[in-house]
């Protein structure tokens, strides 16, 4: 059988043109082990709703990624911790999500934006946003993320989900004014937030006053003069039941 000419004389192609011999084979990147951890806790998390085995997985990557070069893994990183905070709240363990972030970048002025909106509407939903106050509140103070094009969206967040609903009214305040994140008709909108927020505590403040008013004048103290009182009134109804007695035996 005679060979093809044309073909066995066409030159070995590469991605950057034909090969010489001279030319060492280029290999495709070898892929990250952390990120085929990832893609696998996905899956597990999604396609098989087995949430434990995710959230191992995602513990397994991240030991993975301390032998890797940190700047090459960012993006792995964040969504490793999208995976694991959406394993945890599935598991009902939402409560652990902010020391399970925090136990891989060590403090919170290092969290990425994204996995800090995550716990900031976690924590928010389950009426606990107390436990993020300190967290988000130093992130917001480090220099370094307030050029992020994230800050101002996380600030407003924070505002809204943590400090209103705790009644931080003064940190609010504070943040609106010394951030430069806001423009001006924002920090208009903000600071009447706060205002409203500020008239509904005292209306609430009110309200408890005259409840414990109320409170106080039926508490026990004054148990001796509505026994007295109680007793004035039988004493006025057999009176009166006497009386009609009296006038119908005359009668």
């Amino acid at each position: 059988m005679k060979s093809d000419s044309s073909t066995s004389a066409a030159p070995l192609r590469g991605a950057g043109g034909p090969l010489r011999s001279s030319e060492p084979v280029r290999a495709a990147p070898a892929r990250a082990p952390a990120a085929d951890l990832l893609e696998e806790a996905a899956d597990l998390l999604v396609v098989h709703l087995d949430f434990r085995a995710a959230l191992q997985a995602c513990d397994r990557a991240w030991r993975g990624l301390a032998d890797e070069p940190a700047g090459t893994s960012l993006e792995v990183k964040c969504s490793l911790c999208v995976v694991g905070i959406q394993a945890l709240a599935e598991m009902d363990r939402w409560r652990e999500v902010l020391s399970w972030v925090l136990q891989y970048y060590q403090v919170p002025e290092k969290l990425p934006p994204k996995v800090l909106e995550l716990c900031i509407l976690l924590y928010s939903k389950m009426q606990e946003p107390g436990a993020v106050l300190d967290a988000v509140s130093a992130w917001l103070q480090d220099p370094a993320n307030q050029d992020l094009p994230e800050y101002g969206a996380l600030a407003e967040l924070h505002l809204q989900r943590v400090l209103l609903p705790l009644g931080c009214l003064s940190e609010a305040e504070e943040l609106v004014v010394s951030s430069a994140a806001f423009g001006e008709e924002q920090q208009l909108d903000l600071l009447q937030a706060i205002h409203t927020a500020r008239q509904q505590q005292k209306q609430q403040h009110s309200g408890s006053k005259e409840a414990q008013k109320l409170n106080q004048e039926a508490s026990p103290s004054s148990l001796p003069l509505l026994y007295k009182l109680a007793q004035l009134f039988r004493w006025i109804q057999k009176a009166v039941s006497s009386r009609l007695y009296q006038l119908r035996v005359r009668d």
